[in-house]
């Protein structure tokens, strides 16, 4: 390996427009970091190194298509791809092969990016988890849904891959795996050719190694040219939820850590409480996961409900919901969205845990998105950034939270957030 593996994305794009650096060298060590340590990191659903590096040398010869022209990309393996199998996380989807690419996936071959490869995912992106192990620590999880995607980006496999959150499923495994995980606001690009789970929560996300690629990597697959720009005195809202004694010791002082920091580097930092319980607003966002989980899956349960693992028990949950029941939780979101807005009229950001604390112990378990929950049913744009570690020596995160449609200014934010940090 030539150690190019480990350039940020920003830095190997840059290198790729300057003519010092080909698409075909940069898979070509991604593909020999992945053969050095996947037999640990089991990050790969799928992968065929021939048609990548066939891939890179087309992008070399090609005419450049944008800042993420000749870099490699890890997709999620719910996302459907036309010349590899999209399984879903799931034996029942073994042998699948889609017709035509997700419309995230099309977008990036139409940047001139090149897929390196599926990352593994849980089954249909709920908690059954897969192979995948923690490239901090393989006996411990990389979180879920997003866990091969997350994984390998940490792992210095690809500087960049696709996730998608439900609950917590983009945010959690980055605050494990330490790396940048975002989650744009809900709807903020097509999930055509992506398997549902529950369309009022489903939203695209990805991971990078740092707060520049996520930057990068966004403004590219949106064809943004003008760059946001982070305010010059950051008004954050430092909003510990109803929920803070389910943070473990180390995840409060690195956020307390991280408030106190950014206010000595000219953020206007100032305790807020949330003007809901978030308890109870998490409990409906699982109310309406399990509903919209039963109508999204319910040909594949009707057809192989005795394959299934723990997807079929949120299933069976979903149906026994009311539409009643299901309509109140619609409507205390509709409150709690206008009561969030009203916060953010004064706030450009959330300062919030991202995870309880370190990645748990163990592969049966992917951990608890508690602290995701609510940011998702809300609809708004997180971000997960990496701040130090815990007693474990395992990564902790802070997560920023922002208005709705201001993925690119909480960008922004986060990196200026990243560099005060150190």
């Amino acid at each position: 390996m030539a150690d190019l593996h480990l350039l940020s994305a920003a830095e190997a794009s840059r290198r790729i427009a300057r003519g010092t650096l080909t698409s075909e060298k940069l898979v070509e060590d991604c593909l020999a970091r992945i053969r050095a340590r996947e037999g640990t990191i089991h990050a790969w659903a799928h992968l065929d190194p021939a048609a990548s590096i066939a891939a890179a040398r087309e992008a070399d010869r090609s005419p450049r298509l944008s800042a993420l022209h000749g870099l490699p990309v890890g997709v999620k393996d719910i996302c459907d791809t036309a010349d590899m199998p999209t399984a879903y996380g799931s034996a029942i989807f073994a042998d699948h092969r889609p017709k035509q690419d997700a419309a995230c996936v099309k977008r990036l071959r139409d940047l001139g990016a090149v897929v390196l490869g599926k990352t593994v995912t849980t089954e249909f992106a709920y908690f059954t988890p897969g192979p995948t192990a923690n490239p901090h620590d393989p006996t411990r999880t990389p979180g879920g849904s997003s866990s091969g995607s997350a994984a390998a980006v940490a792992d210095f496999m690809a500087p960049l891959a696709f996730g998608s959150q439900t609950a917590g499923s983009v945010i959690r495994p980055a605050a494990y795996c330490g790396v940048v995980g975002f989650k744009g606001t809900h709807g903020w690009f097509p999930l055509d050719g992506v398997v549902p789970l529950a369309p009022e929560l489903d939203t695209l996300g990805f991971f990078a190694r740092k707060a520049e690629d996520a930057v990068l990597f966004r403004a590219a697959l949106m064809g943004e040219t003008d760059v946001a720009v982070a305010p010059a005195s950051p008004r954050i809202a430092l909003v510990r939820t109803q929920l803070w004694d389910q943070a473990e010791k180390p995840a409060q002082d690195a956020l307390e850590h991280a408030a106190a920091t950014l206010a000595a580097k000219g953020a206007r930092v100032r305790d807020v409480e949330l003007p809901f319980d978030a308890a109870a607003f998490n409990a409906d966002q699982i109310t309406v996961m399990a509903a919209g989980a039963a109508e999204a899956l319910a040909p594949i349960y009707a057809r192989d409900k005795d394959r299934m693992k723990r997807i079929r028990e949120l299933i069976e949950q979903g149906q026994k919901i009311s539409p009643e029941a299901r309509a109140a939780a619609r409507a205390r979101a509709a409150v709690a969205r206008a009561q969030i807005a009203a916060l953010f009229a004064g706030f450009d950001a959330i300062l919030t845990p991202a995870a309880p604390g370190e990645a748990p112990a163990g592969l049966e378990r992917t951990g608890d998105p508690v602290f995701n929950r609510t940011w998702t049913w809300l609809g708004v744009p997180c971000v997960s950034l990496p701040c130090g570690s815990g007693p474990n020596g395992m990564p902790l995160a802070i997560q920023f939270v922002g208005p709705h449609r201001s993925g690119a200014v909480l960008l922004a934010l986060a990196r200026w957030a990243e560099g005060a940090l150190g």
